[in-house]
């Protein structure tokens, strides 16, 4: 009875997301505010009953219902209960039904928190929102539907995949898919943007705090992602260049410089019709890696389906998004292009250079990610494209972004002095150029070219940031006084200076870790990196879904007792599949990491011994530059109502 409330409900949500989708959108077009005024309640319904759905599934889930075929394919009697919440997105139906639940999510948010903006405006980016509902909800009560029954009815469900038994994956695929999904919302205001006809600082203000929400959910899912590939996949690597990766990678890329384009937009009013193309080429990577994902066309560690009908389907919405919204935008652009002038020498020039390299590198990202399709397609034979690409290709293209990286925030707006900016910068730049130079001889006395770039960027970035902090709280009297940082200012300093902390991960654990595999077993010692890793037994662990053997192993360095790391190697009952879990001693600048593999012998296994330098700085950056995102979203001028309008008028006087 519970999955059929749960399939009706579904249902009702789609027909709540079709009225969305037309009913305000005639009264706009009628000017009719009583159709128009319809778009909350119907906003609303949609996401209640998308909502009732979505508790359905995961009630089946709770109570073991195996005569539904999703839950007997994703679940067991023995899954604990966490793991079976997780569960409702652990597969392709369920995280489908989850990314409309997002959508309809922000839909309500956009309703509830935007309602002084203009009513019509509002109104369309709802409509628009609920296309995207329409379509998705199609494809899935058409070729997915998780609530399809199963009979004769399975004692026992088969079990969720152990990779995803784990609570990085609890957390994961949600935050990417509000990430992905958030960026509906910026292509719905853009969209609604082109219908009314203004790409003024006004809507750049209304836009920007939603895509900063969706920046932050994407930086969150894509870090949590990573992470967890860290310690769970037992590589000790954290990132892949698997095409799933690539594909949420890539509206990150986009959405950063939309972020960016939306501050000058709102602040000078340029770049409005660059700002437009972002919207849409970030929301249509989206759907791109949506596509990648559902339709098995890659070959990927991600992957949930190989259905091509299911591919179709989606390439068809992707095909509408893209093809509809470039046709609105090639009718409506050319009459909304911006007046704004500045010079060579300005904050506006840097944010350009800036997108343009942001654009640039998404771009070699989807061709290393789309051109073994193309082959494959055109039957040339198939091949992989890996991390020599991306790393000849796209590292490069950052790096050079982070020069102008570190010049944006402290340029001024309009026109700079070439002198105060040289004045500003000289000191930055040689102390970078210093600690870059510095680093590789400080750590084993060999000059290398990529340690030496990584570092002098870091080092660039994070002081051109305390340059700007300190340019900022700087009265013209020469007084100091941090009450004249907004949170505007505040979250773009902690967003910059998180990039930097990650660059210096980045270029640390890729340069300096060691690895090596050896064969332990009790009584056995192997060294790494100065520190002695000694075997001292084997245990015999009993989880509540798997059996394990647990290696127990002590670290010293020199005679000093560090900790004991118990890496095991466990075999889940159902699915009867080996997982390696590593035993990891976490540090600020250093972690040591072990994994077991295959028994060599009663007593002995194979040992991977890992030492990871600086790798955890990866993962706080991304914590800095998901703070500094949400300070710059909650900045007290994006919670102004009615005097939006005024203020973008008189943005608009000063600039004209």
């Amino acid at each position: 009875m519970i999955p059929e409330l749960g399939h009706f409900s579904l249902i009702i949500g789609l027909a709540f997301a079709f009225l969305l989708a037309s009913v305000p959108l005639i009264g706009s077009i009628r000017k009719d505010p009583y159709l128009v005024r319809f778009a909350w309640p119907l906003t609303y319904g949609m996401f209640l009953f998308i909502t009732l759905s979505v508790v359905s599934l995961g009630y089946s889930f709770s109570v073991d219902d195996f005569s539904v075929a999703y839950v007997a394919h994703h679940s067991n009697s023995q899954l604990p209960i966490f793991f079976k919440v997780a569960a409702v997105w652990g597969g392709h139906e369920g995280s489908l039904l989850f990314w409309v639940f997002s959508l309809s999510a922000w839909a309500a948010s956009v309703a509830l928190f935007s309602k002084g903006l203009e009513e019509v405006f509002t109104a369309r980016v709802l409509s628009v929102l609920a296309m995207i509902v329409v379509g998705f909800t199609l494809f899935m009560l058409l070729t997915s539907s998780p609530f399809e029954r199963i009979f004769p009815i399975p004692m026992e469900g088969r079990d969720l995949n152990p990779m995803l038994q784990d609570v990085g994956l609890i957390f994961h695929p949600p935050m990417l898919y509000l990430g992905y999904v958030g960026f509906a919302v910026s292509f719905a205001f853009a969209i609604a943007a082109l219908m009314s006809g203004r790409l003024d600082s006004a809507w750049a203000r209304w836009s920007r705090p939603w895509t900063l929400a969706a920046w932050i959910f994407l930086t969150g899912g894509i870090s949590l992602g990573s992470w967890w590939a860290y310690y769970e996949l037992g590589w000790g690597g954290w990132w892949f260049w698997d095409p799933v990766e690539n594909a949420s990678f890539m509206p990150w890329l986009i959405g950063t410089a939309l972020v960016h384009s939306l501050i000058v937009t709102e602040k000078r009013g340029a770049f409005r019709n660059w700002t437009v193309l972002l919207s849409i080429f970030a929301f249509s990577l989206s759907l791109l890696g949506t596509f990648i994902v559902r339709s098995g066309v890659l070959t990927s560690v991600h992957s949930f389906a190989a259905d091509p009908s299911r591919g179709m389907f989606i390439l068809l919405l992707l095909g509408l998004a893209i093809g509809g919204s470039l046709t609105l935008f090639a009718l409506r652009a050319s009459d909304m292009s911006s007046p704004a002038r500045f010079d060579l020498k300005s904050k506006e020039t840097m944010l350009l250079i800036c997108n343009v390299l942001l654009t640039v590198a998404a771009g070699t990202v989807l061709l290393g990610t789309l051109y073994p399709l193309l082959i494959d397609a055109l039957n040339m034979g198939k091949i992989s494209v890996g991390p020599p690409y991306f790393n000849a290709v796209f590292v490069p293209i950052v790096l050079v972004l982070f020069g102008f990286m570190g010049i944006g925030p402290i340029i001024r707006w309009k026109k700079s002095k070439a002198g105060e900016l040289k004045r500003q910068l000289l000191v930055p730049g040689i102390i970078a150029v210093i600690v870059g130079i510095a680093t590789p001889f400080m750590r084993d006395g060999q000059f290398n070219i990529w340690v030496v770039l990584g570092i002098t960027a870091a080092t660039w970035v994070f002081l051109s940031s305390l340059r700007a902090a300190k340019n900022i709280c700087t009265t013209k009297e020469g007084e100091f006084s941090l009450s004249r940082m907004g949170r505007s200012q505040l979250g773009m300093i902690l967003a910059h200076m998180g990039i930097a902390v990650s660059i210096v991960g980045a270029t640390m654990v890729s340069n300096y870790s060691i690895e090596k595999s050896v064969r332990m077993g009790p009584g056995i010692s192997q060294e790494l990196a100065g520190y002695t890793f000694k075997y001292i037994e084997t245990k015999n662990v009993v989880g509540p879904n798997y059996t394990a053997k647990q290696g127990q192993v002590e670290v010293y360095q020199g005679d000093e007792y560090i900790t004991l790391l118990r890496p095991d190697r466990r075999q889940y009952n159902v699915r009867t599949m080996d997982m390696t879990e590593a035993g990891i001693d976490w540090g600020l600048f250093r972690d040591l990491y072990i994994t077991m593999g295959d028994p060599l012998s009663m007593t002995q296994f194979a040992v991977r011994l890992n030492y990871k330098p600086f790798v955890r700085w990866l993962w706080f950056g991304s914590i800095f530059m998901m703070v500094g995102g949400f300070l710059a979203a909650s900045d007290k001028r994006y919670r102004v109502k009615k005097a939006a309008k005024q203020d973008a008028a008189k943005e608009d006087l000063a600039t004209a």
